[in-house]
């Protein structure tokens, strides 16, 4: 990896792409804030006050209906993140402000009782962190998704998480309370197996072997664990792909899924920067092989083929994962979120123990 150009350490995005919704734009080239007289970018916590927490999912390529994030932009920086796309409808810019300045939703865990107490909700997985990381660094002094995990399982309520944080292991005593009913499922995304990739592409992240020792962790104590390798980016990661299989087995992952990059919106704009000035060597060939991917685009919007790609690149990752998961998987046990508990913990009988 050759020396990369002016490059703020410790962030993914390197600009601030102009918010598309806002009318005037005082400066039509994103600011460059690595060639900035003050390249230390503050993080600051917005607090805001939602009047609900739940959204309904209605993409087929998501395996849940409902979602909630606790979070609204995410620390972690990761560069190829689709969620900051989502940070111009609260007013801020999909780049850095998207993993400088983070919404923060202290009520959710009652916003998540009073819909789990509805006499007409039926029970349904929810999805944590379908958006931004539920355990990004402010949870260690919050505690918001420990206070929603806690919520979850005073109604028997089964919920599934993803993560790239090992302070999930936090949480561990009520997580093995839900597994211990089939309430909960936890997927852990892990994109690299290279520690220094890892610290370019995802910078504020817990390391590699923080993550292989957490899956390794919640596998042990009964936590139906799968390891999604999520994104592949072509001319990157890709070379990984057995050896991630193979290592995520080993320590007692159950499954390991993928998604292909995605560039969609101001993800492309800031991706480029990026891997310009981290990458330059291999910048064309990165982002042409994920063209190659999406019909000659940086990204797709159809449904079934945007996270999995299409063409000849595509089609290599899809049976390397085929021969991979047939080499090292065994078959995943049988699971089924137990819906029924919840539904029964509402009725009237049971509220009279």
């Amino acid at each position: 990896m050759t020396k990369p150009n002016p490059y703020i350490k410790g962030r993914g995005a390197q600009i601030n792409p102009a918010n598309r919704f806002h009318n005037l734009v005082y400066d039509e080239n994103p600011v460059d804030w690595a060639i900035e007289e003050k390249a230390d970018i503050p993080t600051e916590f917005i607090e805001v006050y939602p009047k609900t927490i739940l959204n309904k999912v209605i993409s087929p390529d998501i395996p849940a209906t409902h979602s909630m994030n606790p979070y609204q932009g995410c620390e972690h920086g990761c560069i190829y993140c689709y969620a900051r796309n989502t940070h111009n409808y609260w007013g801020y810019s999909a780049g850095l402000e998207f993993e400088s300045k983070i919404l923060v939703k202290k009520n959710a865990a009652t916003l998540l009782e009073a819909k789990l107490k509805h006499k007409n909700w039926k029970a349904t997985p929810v999805m944590l962190s379908g958006n931004t990381d539920c355990y990004q660094p402010i949870e260690g002094q919050l505690e918001i998704t420990r206070n929603i995990l806690k919520t979850f399982w005073k109604y028997r309520h089964p919920v599934s998480i993803i993560t790239k944080n090992s302070l999930i292991l936090r949480d561990l005593d009520i997580l093995k309370q839900l597994a211990a009913h089939n309430l909960v499922r936890v997927a852990v995304s892990i994109t690299t197996l290279q520690e220094e990739l890892r610290r370019y592409l995802e910078p504020r992240t817990a390391t590699i072997a923080q993550r292989l020792k957490t899956v390794e962790t919640l596998a042990q104590n009964g936590i139906p664990t799968m390891v999604m390798m999520a994104p592949i980016i072509p001319g990157l990661n890709d070379t990984e792909i057995l050896k991630m299989v193979k290592t995520a087995a080993d320590l007692g992952a159950s499954r390991v899924g993928y998604t292909i990059v995605r560039l969609d919106g101001d993800v492309a704009t800031i991706f480029e920067d990026w891997i310009r000035k981290t990458m330059p060597d291999r910048a064309d060939r990165v982002l042409n092989r994920i063209r190659d991917c999406h019909r000659g685009e940086l990204a797709s919007k159809k449904y079934g083929k945007r996270m999995s790609g299409e063409g000849n690149i595509a089609n290599i990752i899809k049976e390397q994962f085929r021969i991979a998961r047939q080499l090292y998987l065994k078959a995943p046990p049988a699971f089924s979120y137990n819906l029924a508990l919840h539904n029964s913990f509402k009725s009237p009988q049971l509220k009279l123990f």
